[in-house]
């Protein structure tokens, strides 16, 4: 008998195990081919993480877009003042960038879905910052807008880049995005908001601008987006001093002279207004003997460029209280409070920021309606006792440190 057969049966205990494993990987083959012929699924999943009275969702798509993420929807875009007025001077698809990030701050104030399809993830860090997702086509003009390198550049650009507001209580400078990263083979972008930044999208204690977001994500110069929101929704003439209006633009250097600021700034802005706006504007030059000073802004409404369903629904929002609040806060400001529905719709502004901003809202009305019995005037008691709760938020420290106005 040959010295080996002792192995004989190893042997075959080898390749038997060895045929299992074999046939096992083509099992697992075959079911992952025929599941992959199976038609995918548009199921969300969700994951609602409540951070400093900011509600935030992570979500995925599981199965293919459900929109066409480069196509704008349109919409009734609130931006606050303080965004409005703030000294910047960004590109097209820089601002595009922007635009996107307040119309996602306004979906979450709302409860609605991010952004059709465009955002993916939304995460708040431990420090109230904002974590986003997004596909990169989120940020492109429309479906036939295929310059994602444009993209990347804003997205680096931006990371430099700084915005800064002032008034006469203080002084605040803040990058937009931090640490933007690409990622090219499956068209998603990543990157971080600064939660001071977040703040000041939501902030509408200095007054809010709504204009249309198709219009302004449209425009081909960001002259005309400045200009835009400033007109938007705007009665009264605006006055400008020169300083301020380059100090806005970010543009004293680049147009040092004044013929040249009217001719590359003003006049294109109201041109493009004029041909596609809702809001555009007439101005005249502010002078001090013969020297031009500063300018004076006169709104024009042009109601042939205005979405007739955007003004439908803003018709149903001035008659509607349902519109942003949900129906459980309404119920008990109306019947447990007895707030009367013009006091609502007077304090609509502030009730949104709170419940935005404040964590367990509805709780916090409960708290304060016990308060208030005792109060002269319950209403005002509760007005000056939310707004108290949002300055407090702003003046928190961060991040371990001593901050004097965020």
């Amino acid at each position: 008998m040959p010295k080996t057969s002792f192995l004989m049966p190893f042997l075959a205990q080898k390749t038997s195990f060895l045929m299992q494993k074999l046939s096992f990987t083509r099992f697992a083959f075959l079911i992952s081919f025929f599941v992959s012929l199976q038609p995918k699924s548009n199921c969300i999943v969700r994951n609602t993480i409540n951070f400093n009275g900011m509600e935030t969702t992570s979500f995925r798509d599981t199965g293919k877009d459900r929109i066409n993420s480069a196509v704008v929807h349109n919409k009734d875009l609130i931006q606050s003042y303080i965004l409005t007025t703030a000294k910047y001077d960004y590109t097209i698809y820089e601002k595009r960038i922007l635009y996107r990030l307040i119309e996602m701050a306004q979906s979450q104030v709302e409860g609605h879905h991010f952004g059709n399809g465009g955002c993916i993830k939304i995460e708040p860090t431990i420090w109230g910052d904002q974590k986003f997702t997004f596909r990169t086509s989120f940020f492109l003009k429309d479906e036939q807008d295929e310059n994602y390198t444009n993209v990347k550049k804003a997205l680096d650009a931006l990371s430099d880049k700084s915005i800064v507001y002032e008034d006469e209580n203080h002084w605040e400078k803040m990058h937009i995005i931090e640490g933007p990263s690409l990622h090219k083979r499956d068209g998603t972008v990543d990157f971080k908001v600064d939660a001071r930044v977040w703040r000041c999208i939501l902030d509408f204690t200095k007054g809010y601008r709504k204009y249309q977001f198709e219009t302004a994500f449209s425009f081909k110069s960001v002259y005309s987006m400045r200009f835009y929101e400033l007109m938007s929704g705007q009665e009264k003439p605006l006055s400008f001093s020169l300083v301020q209006l380059k100090e806005m633009f970010q543009v004293g250097k680049k147009y040092s002279r004044i013929n040249d600021f009217i001719r590359f700034v003003v006049e294109p802005a109201k041109k493009e207004l004029d041909a596609c706006s809702p809001y555009s504007f007439e101005y005249k030059p502010n002078k001090e003997g013969k020297k031009i000073v500063g300018f004076t802004f006169f709104p024009i409404y042009q109601q042939c460029y205005r979405d007739p369903e955007l003004e439908k629904n803003e018709l149903q929002r001035r008659v509607s209280l349902s519109w942003e609040l949900d129906k459980k806060e309404i119920d008990y400001l109306k019947n447990t409070m007895l707030w009367p529905d013009a006091s609502i719709r007077n304090n609509r502004d502030l009730l949104l920021q709170a419940k935005a901003r404040i964590p367990m809202f509805l709780d916090v009305l409960v708290e304060l309606q016990g308060k208030s019995r005792l109060m002269r005037n319950p209403i005002g008691y509760v007005v000056n006792a939310l707004k108290g709760r949002l300055d407090d938020m702003d003046k928190a420290p961060r991040r371990g440190q001593k901050i004097s106005n965020i």
